[in-house]
C-alpha cells in the first residue's frame, strides 16, 4: 500500500504544478500524531468496529451480521434454501467450493471488523489525554467485537490467519503468514472475553462515558455470553453451564413475551436482547426484508426470497408452536396465483397455481415493517436470552443426562412459543441431545447458529444428507471434510500458506 501512494506523489505534483490556480489550500491534515488524541477520536474509533457489523454505509449494509452471514450459517443446513442458483445456490444444496463469492465476502468482511478492532487497540492503548477507566472500556469493546469476528471465521473455516495489534508494530506486517490453530485462537478469546467481562458495564444507563443509554454496545452480559458459546464448542460443559448460570442469575435479562413480536422491526431492543446489531431505515438501514421477503406477495412488495427456508423444516414443527407463524406457506400474488407447497416432488401445478420450491420467512419481514422501502430497520440478535437458557440445558445434559433443570429451561423457552413442554421421563441423555438440537433449530433459524450447532453435536453430516435426499438431491456431505468451507480461491492466491489441500468438494 505504502508502495502505491508514494507512486501517487509525483503525478500529484505535476497536476497542480501546471496551474497555479489549482493550488490546494490545507486546512487540516490528520496524521498518526494528532489522530488520537481525544477521547471522542477513541469514541469514533470504536464505533467504528461497530459498524462492520453491518457496513460501511447505507449502500453496503447488507454485509456481514446484516445478510450475508446467514448464507455461511443456515444454507449449508437442513433450515435454509435458495433457489437462485450461484453462490447461493451452491451454500444451500451443499456444493460449494473455493471459488464461492459468498464465502470470499463474508471473510472479507469478517477481517475488515478485525483490522478495524486491530487498529483501535493498537492506537488507543498508548493515549494519554483519556483516564485509565475510559481506556480499559473502550479496549474492551473492541476485544470483544473481535472475539466476535474470530468465532464466526473459526466456525467457518477452522485455522485461519490471527491478526491482532501486536502485527501493527511489525514492520513486516504484509508479509504472508500462516494459519493459525483454533485452540490458539481460543485461547486468545478466552483471554480478551475473560478482561472484557469484568471491565464493562451491565448496561448503558447514566454511564460516566456515554451520554446516552447505548443499548447496542457491549456488555458484561455479551460477554460472557459469547464465552459461554465458546465453551459449548470446546465441550467443556462445565465452564457453559456455569457461564450460563452467571447470565441468568445476574437477572439482566428475561425472555420477551412472543417469538414473533421479538422480530418486528419496530422491537429495536427489549429485555431478551444480550447483544444485537441494531437499524434505523431511515439512516443507515438494511436490506433484511428484501432478501427474506416472500415473491410478489400482496402487502410486502418488492421482495426476492432469496433467503428461504425448507419446506421440510417449515413441516417440522408442530402446529401448536407459535414459530410456525413466521412463515409464508400460502398466498395470491400479484400475478394472481396461489402460491404454495407442490404436492410432491416434480409435481406440474395447475392453471392458476405457482408451486414454491421454498416458504419464505416473515422473521425479518413482518407486515408491520417498512414494507415499501428498499432498507429497513430490523435488528439481529447475534446474542440472546433464550440462548443463554438452551445453553445451559444443553451443557446440563453432557453432564448428568436428563435433569428437570434442564427441561424445565427448554420449556421456558417453548411455553414461550405455546409449542407442548417436554417430560422428563421422556427422555434419555441421547435423545434429549437431538431434542435440544431441534429445538435450537426451531427458535434459532435464521439468527447464524445452525450449522455450528449441527456440528458441534456430531449432526451435521448426518441432518443435511437426510435432508438433501428428501429434496431429491445428492447426499454431498462427508466429515470431517466438510467441517470447514473451503478458504477463498482469491485468498489462496494472495497467500499460499492457505492451502485448500484436503477440503475442496
Amino acid at each position: 500500500m505504502k508502495k502505491y501512494i508514494l507512486l501517487l506523489i509525483p503525478v500529484i505534483i505535476l497536476q497542480f504544478s501546471c496551474n497555479k490556480n489549482l493550488d490546494p489550500k490545507v486546512t487540516s491534515s490528520l496524521t498518526s500524531v494528532n489522530a488520537f488524541t481525544t477521547e471522542s477520536d477513541a469514541i469514533a474509533a470504536v464505533n467504528a468496529v461497530y459498524a462492520r457489523l453491518k457496513g460501511p454505509s447505507v449502500g453496503d449494509n447488507f454485509d456481514y451480521w446484516t445478510v450475508r452471514h446467514f448464507a455461511l450459517t443456515d444454507l449449508p443446513t437442513d433450515v435454509g434454501h435458495c433457489s437462485y442458483g450461484g453462490d447461493p445456490g451452491q451454500l444451500s444444496l451443499a456444493t460449494w467450493n473455493s471459488a464461492n463469492g459468498l464465502l470470499a465476502e463474508d471473510w472479507r468482511q469478517i477481517y475488515k471488523l478485525i483490522s478495524n478492532a486491530n487498529s483501535a487497540i493498537y492506537n488507543i492503548t498508548p493515549m494519554t489525554s483519556i483516564s485509565d477507566v475510559q481506556k480499559a472500556q473502550f479496549l474492551a469493546e473492541a476485544k470483544f467485537l473481535r472475539a466476535v469476528a474470530y468465532m464466526d471465521l473459526t466456525d467457518a473455516w477452522g485455522p485461519v490467519i490471527l491478526a491482532t495489534e501486536k502485527d501493527l508494530a511489525n514492520p513486516n506486517y504484509l508479509s504472508q503468514p500462516p494459519v493459525t490453530s483454533v485452540a490458539d485462537i481460543e485461547t486468545l478469546l478466552i483471554s480478551d472475553l475473560t478482561s472484557a467481562a469484568a471491565v464493562l458495564p451491565v448496561n448503558y444507563v447514566n454511564n460516566p462515558i456515554y451520554s446516552t443509554n447505548d443499548v447496542g454496545r457491549a456488555t458484561k452480559g455479551a460477554a460472557m455470553t459469547l464465552l459461554m458459546r465458546l465453551y459449548l464448542r470446546q465441550h467443556q460443559w462445565q465452564k457453559a453451564a456455569d457461564m450460563a448460570q452467571a447470565v441468568i442469575s445476574s437477572g439482566t435479562y428475561s425472555l420477551y413475551p412472543s417469538y414473533q413480536g421479538l422480530f418486528l422491526e419496530a422491537n429495536k431492543w427489549c429485555s431478551e436482547n444480550i447483544f444485537s446489531v441494531l437499524s434505523d431505515a431511515n439512516v443507515n438501514g438494511t436490506e433484511l426484508m428484501n432478501h427474506f421477503g416472500p415473491l410478489v406477495h400482496p402487502v410486502i412488495t418488492n421482495r426476492w426470497q432469496y433467503y428461504a427456508a425448507s419446506w421440510p423444516f417449515y413441516h417440522s414443527f408442530a402446529d401448536n408452536d407459535d414459530r410456525k407463524k413466521e412463515f409464508f406457506p400460502k398466498y395470491k400474488g400479484t400475478d394472481k396465483l396461489i402460491h404454495e407447497e407442490a404436492p410432491t416432488l416434480g409435481a406440474t401445478p395447475p392453471a392458476g397455481v405457482l408451486y414454491m420450491p421454498d416458504v419464505a420467512t416473515s422473521k425479518y419481514a413482518d407486515s408491520t415493517g417498512s414494507i415499501n422501502n428498499y432498507y429497513d430497520g430490523h435488528s439481529v440478535d447475534i446474542l440472546r436470552y433464550a440462548d443463554v437458557l438452551m445453553s445451559r440445558a444443553e451443557a446440563l445434559n453432557e453432564l448428568n443426562g436428563p435433569t428437570s433443570e434442564a427441561i424445565g429451561l427448554i420449556n421456558q423457552v417453548r411455553q414461550r412459543s405455546h409449542a407442548t413442554p417436554l417430560v422428563l421421563g421422556n427422555y434419555t441423555q441421547t435423545s434429549l441431545r437431538l431434542a435440544i438440537l431441534q429445538e435450537r433449530g426451531w427458535e434459532f433459524f435464521y439468527e447464524g447458529k445452525r450449522r455450528a450447532d449441527l456440528l458441534r453435536m456430531g449432526q451435521y453430516d448426518v441432518i443435511v444428507n437426510a435432508y438433501l435426499k428428501a429434496i431429491g438431491q445428492t447426499n454431498t456431505i462427508s466429515l470431517p471434510k466438510d467441517q470447514y468451507f473451503s478458504y477463498p480461491l482469491n485468498q489462496v492466491q494472495i497467500d499460499p500458506n492457505l492451502s485448500n489441500a484436503g477440503r475442496e468438494q
